[in-house]
């Protein structure tokens, strides 16, 4: 990052479905220690699942990696990840919040809350990223994303362990970038230098 330069976005937002373990230890763990932004993070997971995949993911990244808290505030270099069972929304000021509100696209979390949430905290400031997975989810808190002005990163479907989710989002969303997992940390580390 340059020296003195500030960063002009404020969080990152990650939706993930099948595939996604593997594609969250690729991206997570190339993230840098020093990644001036939280990145949040819903996967589809089962509704029994303990925080075990923080805990992975936390041991094999640089950055820290752990379940979301309630009412916790988020900050730079640190991975929150959803609790399964439960909505991630993000509230003004930067907290998170839980929901047991019905499924969103069949599912509980929802990447479409998460991202919608943050698209109506962080605005143009932030960026959001759809990962392999299937169906629809996070399509919709994408478009919120981009209305907002907030800078938009799809996994090129091709790429995806499962396209779907990927392809979903490109049929909803012109996109500003289209790219390979493996290329999604070094775009994100360049956006978030400036």
């Amino acid at each position: 990052m340059k020296k003195n330069s500030v960063c002009p976005f404020k969080a990152v937002v990650i939706g993930v479905s099948t595939g996604g373990v593997s594609a969250l230890k690729f991206l997570l763990g190339s993230l840098p220690k020093n990644f001036p932004a939280p990145v949040l993070v819903v996967t589809h997971i089962t509704p029994d699942s303990d925080d075990g995949l923080a805990v992975l993911l936390d041991t094999m990244c640089t950055i820290r990696v752990k379940e979301a808290d309630e009412q916790e505030f988020v900050v730079p270099g640190t991975a929150y990840l959803a609790p399964a069972n439960y909505h991630l929304l993000v509230e003004r000021g930067g907290s998170l919040t839980f929901s047991v509100d019905p499924p969103v696209n069949f599912a509980r979390p929802s990447v479409d809350v998460l991202f919608e949430t943050a698209a109506d905290v962080f605005g143009s400031a932030l960026i959001g990223v759809v990962l392999t997975g299937a169906g629809s989810d996070g399509s919709r808190g994408l478009l919120r994303i981009k209305q907002s002005g907030g800078m938009t990163i799809v996994q090129e479907p091709a790429d995806a362990e499962l396209s779907s989710m990927p392809e979903s989002a490109l049929q909803m969303v012109k996109a500003d970038h289209i790219v390979c997992l493996n290329e999604i940390p070094r775009l994100l580390t360049k956006l978030l230098a400036g």
